[in-house]
């Protein structure tokens, strides 16, 4: 046989071997079930929780967490004594408005107000608002919101004496990572926030 010939012979050989081994293996494909993997999230390993007292000279005083900073609001609405308690390897910040009442029943109604439409503005993505009312030891009055969807924001409240003080705060999260995904974090920091509304003092004079 020429050499023209057995390479001819050769290739031929090879594709028919080709085009068995295609044919088998879309056999053994259609045969087989497809199962889907269920969606996986990044481990978030979460430090023990303990505590720190404000320092800062403010109306009002709570312990917060250690692993948060404390920065003054610069945003071009902010006032005075309004913070953010930022989480950096968390990517939380748990911001807080503080408003003076002055005695006054038509403010507070109105802060309350305001409070609940801030809420409500996250109803169009949240299927739950839950709101519970607590009493503090120290005997305030807070409100708690918890949202439950894809919302930017998933916990909320405001304290008040009734007579004077009056203190909001709402949690976000500076990155697009599902809520599901953020769900540890989320019952991590709603603890804090008990935790700083049971140490939660005014400051008479400031």
């Amino acid at each position: 046989m020429s050499e023209a010939k057995r390479s001819v012979t050769t290739r031929s050989a090879k594709l028919q071997i080709g085009l068995w081994f295609a044919l088998a293996l879309a056999v053994v494909s259609c045969g087989t079930e497809y199962t889907p993997k269920p969606k996986g999230y990044n481990r978030i390993d979460l430090p023990a929780q303990t505590y720190q007292p404000l320092i800062a000279q403010h109306p009002y005083s709570f312990e917060y967490s250690s692993h948060a900073k404390v920065r003054p609001d610069s945003s071009r609405i902010a006032q005075p004594h309004w913070l953010h308690i930022i989480y950096p390897t968390l990517g939380a910040d748990v911001q807080l408005t503080y408003k003076n009442i002055q005695g006054s029943d038509k403010i507070l109604n109105d802060l309350v107000e305001d409070a609940r439409k801030l809420t409500g503005k996250h109803q169009i993505k949240a299927y739950s608002i839950e709101e519970t009312e607590v009493k503090t030891p120290t005997g305030d009055m807070a409100s708690v919101f918890e949202l439950e969807g894809e919302v930017p924001s998933q916990f909320q409240f405001y304290v008040t004496d009734s007579t004077k003080h009056f203190l909001r705060g709402a949690l976000y999260f500076r990155t697009a990572t599902q809520n599901d995904s953020l769900a540890p974090v989320i019952e991590f920091i709603k603890r804090d926030v008990i935790h700083m509304l049971n140490t939660l003092k005014w400051q008479e004079g400031k």
